[in-house]
């Protein structure tokens, strides 16, 4: 017994010893502040919010079997009115709607891509101002695609634009790349990256949609960041079934098709069956942000050497979008029955989502589900599926080059890695390029968010010259 009460006392001390470490550690280490904020340049903005009204006014809607290319091709020759040396002087492909311009520069050693999509997803229930209207007011472009990311392709065409006006030859090849069926991940972006594999590219960065400039990204931590992703989960569809004999509901039996499915359910609900563990980059992320926040913050996300397993427990019970930063998500979205109320159905089915983190895959996720699944005797299928896409060195070059312009062009802005849970284009671009990052140079607060994909999307205005200014910095910088 007498060992055991040391033993005991022994844990305690250590525990406040490393306690009293992370304390002082804290103490010693100043909260820093995020000082950058949005500079107004009126007569730009005015120029750019003009050209992004006019591409916002194209209706571009993409649905996933619909032929659409005539409806791109009208919303190319709004590009070519608004954007004419780009037409001029770079070689255009255009392959089912979908574009590819090269600016030859003075050397091919380390192209450069600058992506952004042209379509944009359906435009339902009521809005403040016609979704296809470009409105500007408010200091805002409203809009369909104003923020997704009609705003991005504006700007990178912009900057194009005016360094061609000054006769301006990049350093490095230069392509401009804009799919039109990312909206429900079709198969723009591979033709596009087929046509560069054709043509024996192998760019050194790729820059598309993703992260962007976020007003307080996690809750207390206060200011404007820099959110740049470097890693994608992947993301599978899977369909359990069960099965019965079927029967009347006036003698319903045990273990229903449907009764097997929400057991199935209710477990997974009661306890995540995923691992939890921070990424390097996810580690980097929080320890970045940490910093700026309250002391509570910086003790935690400081410290993680020593908090970290109880945050893998915490954090996605207190956020879903932090705890999705952690594990595989699983959702559950489509379920099917009996079509009638009284008829025990044969075959019941439950949909469900998956988002993969590198350290469960696809293959190690799917298993843990399947195991679950034989324990109700349930079926599984998997209906679609693409694992997470491998992270981007932050230590790197390619890295350093977005952080530089970043540096540049939003001076005491603080750059962020950061983790993508939803699917962009770059994906494709893994296949011919290492370093593939997420981040669109634009502001995104609360309203920006909330009208991604919802209701009365919009896009500050303020954004845009700095938007223009970041791409024409990365194609300088990019040598």
């Amino acid at each position: 017994m007498i060992y055991i009460l040391y033993l005991l006392a022994g844990l305690l001390a250590l525990a406040l010893l490393l306690l009293g470490i992370a304390l002082i550690r804290t103490s010693l280490s100043p909260a820093k502040r995020s000082e950058w904020e949005p500079v107004p340049e009126p007569e730009r903005e005015s120029v750019y919010s003009e050209k992004l009204s006019k591409m916002v006014q194209c209706e571009t809607i993409s649905e996933r079997g619909v032929e659409n290319r005539e409806k791109f091709l009208k919303f190319h020759k709004v590009l070519e009115e608004l954007f004419p040396l780009v037409h001029e002087k770079l070689e255009k492909t255009e392959i089912d709607g979908n574009l590819l311009f090269y600016w030859k520069g003075k050397s091919d050693e380390r192209p450069l891509v600058l992506m952004g999509h042209q379509d944009v997803v359906p435009a339902e229930g009521e809005w403040l101002h016609d979704p296809f209207s470009g409105l500007i007011e408010d200091g805002k472009i409203w809009g369909r695609g104003s923020a997704d990311t009609k705003c991005s392709v504006m700007a990178f065409f912009q900057a194009a634009e005016e360094m061609l006006e000054e006769d301006i030859v990049p350093e490095q090849d230069v392509y401009l790349s804009s799919s039109c069926t990312e909206e429900f991940g079709g198969d723009g972006a591979p033709k596009l990256v087929a046509e560069l594999k054709r043509r024996g590219v192998r760019p050194y960065l790729v820059c598309d949609e993703g992260g962007a400039i976020v007003q307080e990204p996690i809750g207390g931590i206060k200011g404007y960041y820099a959110m740049v992703g470097v890693l994608e989960k992947g993301q599978g569809d899977l369909l359990l079934t069960a099965k019965s004999g079927g029967g009347h509901s006036s003698y319903p039996p045990k273990n229903s098709p449907i009764a097997r499915l929400s057991k199935f359910v209710c477990e997974i609900e009661k306890k995540d069956p995923m691992k939890s563990e921070f990424e390097p980059e996810v580690r980097t992320m929080f320890e970045t942000l940490g910093a700026y926040g309250p002391f509570a913050y910086r003790l935690l996300f400081g410290n993680l050497w020593l908090f970290g397993p109880l945050l893998k427990k915490l954090l996605p019970k207190i956020s879903p979008q932090a705890g999705a930063l952690l594990k595989t998500t699983i959702a559950f979205t489509m379920q099917s029955g009996s079509e009638a109320y009284n008829v025990i159905p044969q075959t019941a089915t439950l949909g469900i989502n998956l988002r993969y983190i590198p350290h469960q895959g696809m293959e190690a996720s799917n298993a843990v589900i399947e195991q679950i699944a034989n324990k109700y005797d349930l079926q599984m299928s998997v209906e679609s599926g693409e694992d997470y896409c491998e992270p981007v060195n932050i230590k790197g070059g390619a890295y350093k080059i977005i952080t530089d312009a970043i540096d540049k062009v939003f001076p005491k802005l603080p750059p962020c890695p950061y983790v993508m849970t939803g699917g962009t284009d770059a994906r494709y671009y893994q296949e011919i390029c290492d370093a593939c990052i997420r981040f669109s140079p634009v502001v995104f607060g609360p309203e920006q968010m909330e009208g991604m994909h919802g209701l009365n999307e919009n896009i500050d205005s303020v954004s845009l010259p700095g938007a223009v200014d970041f791409y024409k910095c990365l194609v300088e910088l990019n040598k």
